[in-house]
């Protein structure tokens, strides 16, 4: 699966400096596909050090919950810049991740977020993390995160997602 192009998912380049701004998606590898307004997909490969259970070389779990964490935060930045034309971070305030299967070892996972409501206070995410098809899900997530607002981001930070 390769980036698409960035006139079809303009906030691509916004997201993957926010996703290459963390130290755990550094340390996981985690790419960023694309992201629009209305959705982010994130690639996480598969790596002999996130395995969790050695005899069967299953991805840990943490690992996915992660993987959905960073997708949902990412989907909420994409939205409000898209529609509110403005930087804000927003702290996780639930996030509940049903795994439905492992993940075959050897093969990438993908997370497809949305941001499908913001409201003044709060931002409402859902999506899957799958591998070969996102018909056959490994986990789904849900998720809702705080709205602080903008002024609480730091200029410097504010300019690294944005590029300058």
């Amino acid at each position: 699966m390769q980036p698409h192009n960035s006139e079809y998912f303009p906030q691509t380049e916004l997201i993957t400096r926010f996703v290459n701004s963390l130290a755990q998606c550094r340390k996981l590898k985690v790419e960023t596909l694309e992201a629009s307004e209305h959705h982010v997909l994130l690639k996480l490969p598969y790596q002999q050090e996130l395995i969790g259970y050695p005899e069967t070389q299953v991805l840990h779990g943490g690992v996915i919950t992660t993987l959905m964490d960073t997708a949902s935060g990412a989907a909420v930045i994409a939205a409000i810049e898209s529609q509110e034309n403005q930087i804000e971070l927003c702290p996780t305030l639930d996030l509940r991740v049903d795994y439905m299967r492992s993940a075959v070892p050897g093969e990438p996972v993908y997370a497809m977020v949305e941001c499908f409501k913001l409201t003044s206070s709060v931002a409402f995410t859902r999506g899957v993390a799958y591998q070969d098809s996102i018909d056959n899900p490994i986990a789904q997530v849900v998720c809702s995160f705080m709205r602080i607002g903008p002024e609480l981001v730091t200029e410097e930070f504010r300019r690294t997602l944005l590029g300058e």
